[in-house]
């Protein structure tokens, strides 16, 4: 049985007005909010993948393949649908962009897939052009597994669980696929600003 919460409950500073998302609150140091039981991944067997709308994989790398792309450095807010916000995490990752250079495709829609069978849908049109990444280190360290380690996409502008931890690939989908969060009540798309937390919202 998944619980939704509808507020986590920790360390947390009033914001100045302004910064963050209406119904938000700042906290200093985001905490671990996750469904299922860390997983132990092996990073001699662990690959990322991308594949088309036909259903063709298109592009995979390894572990160590994929760590000799370039990456980027970004330090955004990130806003969780239980209400926390955190100002100016920062981040090095592959940008999306790479991940899908050589991929030509009409698809409208990307599907973020990750150990344990979690998926996460979000349109194409949000995780490219410098939108988005694949986060590879936090504040200047390897993410810890219970934040996502090996890799976890960052989509900032939206709420934190379209962020999926333990990525394994991105696949693309002429469809909307509504994923795991969305099927036990949350918003389809998570716009922070528009405070679509749930279905209804």
């Amino acid at each position: 049985m998944v619980m939704v919460s509808r507020g986590f409950q920790g360390r947390w500073r009033q914001p100045g007005a302004g910064l963050i998302p209406p119904g938000q609150y700042l906290v200093d140091e985001f905490p671990v909010l996750t469904a299922r039981p860390t997983p132990s991944i092996d990073l001699e067997d662990w690959d990322v993948t991308v594949t088309d709308e036909t259903g063709a994989r298109v592009a995979r790398w390894t572990w160590h393949e994929f760590r000799a792309l370039a990456v980027e450095e970004s330090a955004v807010e990130i806003d969780c649908v239980t209400k926390w916000s955190e100002l100016e995490t920062r981040w090095t990752g592959v940008s999306v962009d790479t991940l899908l250079e050589e991929v030509d495709t009409d698809a409208g829609y990307v599907i973020a897939f990750a150990e344990r069978d979690y998926t996460t849908n979000l349109p194409l049109a949000d995780v490219v052009e410098g939108q988005a990444w694949v986060a590879l280190g936090y504040d200047g360290a390897e993410p810890e597994a219970e934040h996502g380690a090996a890799a976890r996409p960052l989509v900032p502008h939206l709420y934190f669980w379209k962020s999926a931890q333990w990525l394994r690939g991105l696949r693309l989908s002429h469809e909307d696929e509504p994923d795991f969060w969305e099927s036990v009540g949350y918003q389809n798309y998570g716009d922070p600003w528009r405070e679509q937390r749930y279905w209804g919202d």
